[in-house]
């Protein structure tokens, strides 16, 4: 059993990793300068620009887009390398496109929808959104509300999303929405390709975050979608949507040990200097219990999202296996972040490190995309063979 990246993907790790030290890392200070004064987690203007021609540069755009959309096709297992070394900085960039809106589109466009929205989101000429969650619909998808009916070519859909990200940005936001309230999540569910312009569709309010995030509640209201931009199959909707989901937690399963490993990192380079009651951190047993610990649990979480990913790129069903990620991992780094901040002691409380922007996005990431406790009972419901 070979536990080594291949050269390529090693080499990719390596470019990435370069790119945060060299270029994400520096803007920390405005970022954490901005967000203290409640402007939000954000990058100036000029700042992204720069960012995006210099990713773009060292071939860092569409790295798991199909290559004849112009993406490398790179699979799971390389992204878990990229997504750790991105995790290990706060400074929010997302190297163009956003992998999960992007693998449920593979799974679905036609032609015509290849040319109008994966081709140009690959080319990094638009960004989208996702509408799963609903008022009343949030880790239970088939309890969802919002319904599109048929209307001669047309669709017409009413309803409210909430909890999108990007959605004040988005050039089209990928809606779910039932089309057979008898079948539900089991062949009633489709999706839509909703452009920002859309008769009807309308952001109803920005919802300040912890952490200086920002999600955003939109509503449909007799929203006219055209008939050809419904995504994939009608009643199909709710495969890909596990597609986009499943990438998402093993993004953040990523995100998460490249957070541990930082603070793991500023914790082992801290606690030799700061002495109390006549001797360094590093010599209480304290200290070193949560830095052994720490080491151990992120190299199990590499471990087991690297496992993950390789199945997946082999076709495995890796249902339980994502939970499990995504519990694990976030969890861990939650559990390592309290323990840099706890080491630090006051300085650990302020606005000026950046465990506190972990901290923050880690405490939302527990609950983003299915809270811990609904991805335990999915294994746990699996082995007990609970399962309806």
């Amino acid at each position: 059993m070979d536990f080594q990246l291949s050269d390529e993907h090693r080499m990719l790790k390596e470019l990435t990793a370069r790119f945060v030290r060299d270029e994400l890392m520096p803007l920390e200070a405005g970022v954490l300068d901005r967000e203290a004064k409640g402007q939000g987690l954000s990058l100036g203007a000029e700042e992204h620009a720069r960012l995006d021609q210099v990713s773009k540069d060292l071939g860092l755009w569409g790295l798991d887009a199909p290559e004849d959309v112009g993406g490398s096709d790179l699979p799971y297992v390389a992204m878990v390398g990229v997504g750790e070394e991105l995790g290990r900085t706060i400074t929010p960039y997302t190297l163009p496109p956003d992998s999960p809106n992007l693998r449920m589109l593979m799974a679905t466009v036609n032609e015509r929808q290849k040319e109008a929205y994966l081709a140009p989101y690959v080319r990094g000429e638009t960004v989208s959104a996702i509408g799963i969650s609903e008022p009343g619909a949030g880790a239970d998808p088939s309890a969802m509300t919002t319904r599109a009916v048929r209307d001669g070519d047309d669709w017409i859909i009413n309803g409210r999303k909430i909890w999108i990200t990007r959605a004040a940005d988005a050039d089209f936001t990928i809606l779910m929405a039932v089309t057979d309230t008898e079948k539900r999540a089991r062949g009633g569910i489709s999706a839509f390709l909703v452009d920002r312009d859309a008769p009807g569709f309308h952001l109803l309010r920005q919802i300040p975050m912890i952490g200086g995030q920002s999600t955003y509640e939109v509503v449909l209201e007799d929203c006219r979608v055209e008939g050809w931009k419904l995504l994939g199959q009608e009643g199909a909707g709710f495969a890909p949507m596990q597609i986009r989901l499943g990438t998402r937690r093993i993004e953040m399963a990523a995100w998460s040990i490249g957070m541990a490993q930082r603070a793991l990192d500023m914790m082992v380079e801290y606690a030799p200097q700061r002495s109390t009651f006549g001797a360094p951190l590093s010599e209480r047993q304290a200290i070193q219990w949560w830095v052994a610990d720490a080491a151990t649990r992120i190299h199990a979480a590499r471990l087991m999202t690297y496992d993950c990913a390789w199945k997946l790129d082999q076709g495995r069903d890796t249902r339980v296996e994502i939970s499990m990620i995504k519990a694990y991992a976030t969890e861990m780094a939650w559990e390592v972040v309290d323990h840099a901040m706890q080491t630090f002691g006051a300085m650990g409380m302020t606005k000026e490190l950046p465990l506190q922007l972990m901290a923050s996005r880690l405490r939302t990431m527990r609950i983003y995309d299915g809270p811990t406790e609904v991805h335990k009972w999915v294994v746990a419901r699996n082995l007990l063979g609970t399962r309806k």
